[in-house]
């Protein structure tokens, strides 16, 4: 399956098990997505239990070291489980199995969200970050961080003012890390290199949908991995938020669904947003 034309997203109806059997080999720039959570979402998805999520998952994410082009990147929005009292631990099994699959796990993103919903539980605090894997299938992979980066902060004003000569040179931990800093280096710089904590807010208004990407999410990937043209794959589509960021960028994008109210909302968006043609592909009964 190829995109036939410019930022035009294909949405995909059907189980992505199936259908990424459809892609070709090493098409896809960037695949980003939020898959169901281990017995989240059982309303709309059915859930999956933790003891069986790896198994589950795996032949999806073979598929997907498939279609994923060597230069690529696969970035994984996923949550460990509470269960019997204690975290599950299917995300870190998950993560040994994807690497023995041949996966190289080449760093992980937390995102702290700003509003988590408050709460009282008798053995813990309430949930406010999220991680999301960054996956590679080679060490080289592209890589945009300029896209990404961030004001200096007013720090600099002050800071930067009256350097002293060990501000100049690289200066050594003085905890005996190794590590070291050249202070100066700051100077007239008015953007710096982001941390791989992203500080974002979770969407609050109903969006006809359990569980929603802020906008901001994938676009902060989208800009760090791809350039305009490149393709954005999201195999668990849902309210459709990766492929609309992706279009607005313009980038091409393929969404695949299972259910086809959420195919149904993600069209409504996209036409109400663009009013264009849209690819759909319907699974055929």
């Amino acid at each position: 399956m190829n995109i036939k034309d410019k930022f035009i997203p294909q949405i995909i109806l059907g189980d992505c098990s199936d259908k990424l059997q459809e892609l070709d080999d090493n098409s896809v720039d960037l695949i980003i997505t939020s898959p169901p959570y281990a017995d989240s979402r059982k309303k709309t998805y059915g859930g999956i239990h933790p003891d069986k999520y790896v198994k589950w998952f795996l032949p999806i994410s073979a598929e997907l070291l498939r279609v994923l082009k060597v230069d690529g990147t696969f970035i994984l929005n996923i949550k460990e489980r509470v269960n019997n009292g204690e975290r599950h631990t299917y995300v870190l099994e998950l993560i040994l199995e994807m690497k023995k699959q041949g996966w190289l796990w080449t760093e992980q993103f937390i995102w702290h969200k700003k509003n988590s919903y408050p709460g009282k539980w008798p053995n813990r605090f309430r949930d406010s970050w999220e991680r999301l894997l960054q996956f590679n299938k080679s060490k080289k992979f592209k890589m945009y961080q300029e896209e990404v980066m961030v004001p200096v902060g007013k720090w600099a004003k002050s800071r930067l003012q009256n350097l002293s000569e060990v501000d100049k040179i690289r200066d050594n931990s003085k905890v005996g890390s190794g590590f070291g800093k050249n202070i100066s280096n700051w100077v007239n710089r008015d953007k710096v290199y982001p941390t791989n904590v992203l500080h974002l807010a979770t969407e609050c208004n109903n969006k006809n949908h359990s569980a929603v990407f802020p906008e901001t999410l994938p676009e902060w990937f989208i800009k760090l991995f791809t350039k305009e043209n490149d393709i954005v794959l999201d195999p668990f589509l849902g309210s459709g938020t990766t492929i609309l960021v992706a279009q607005r960028l313009k980038r091409n994008s393929i969404g695949i669904e299972i259910l086809p109210e959420y195919c149904e909302i993600v069209i409504s968006k996209l036409e109400k947003n663009k009013k264009t043609q849209l690819e759909i592909n319907y699974e055929e009964d």
